[in-house]
């Protein structure tokens, strides 16, 4: 598909066409990262980065964890 580059502001924008963008599943405010590879521009959206809680957990250790705190006693209905 053929574009054509048109000033904004102090900036050059291209427009994303919306089955392209509807391909990769990004839209207005989708965040993306833009970098310069091979002599041509490359527009990726950011995909948040999605942990399991096991694999958090295994980063814990007797030297990196937090010691208990004490934050008083309870208020409303906590239970302790």
């Amino acid at each position: 598909m053929e574009a054509n580059v048109q000033k904004w502001g102090n900036s050059l924008a291209v427009r994303i066409p919306r089955p392209f963008a509807a391909e990769i599943g990004i839209e207005e405010g989708s965040e993306v990262d833009v970098v310069v590879e091979d002599g041509g521009i490359v527009v990726r959206p950011r995909r948040a980065v999605r942990m399991k809680l096991e694999k958090l957990l295994a980063g814990v250790t007797a030297k990196n964890a937090h010691r208990e705190s004490d934050l008083g006693p309870a208020v409303g209905r906590e239970a302790w």
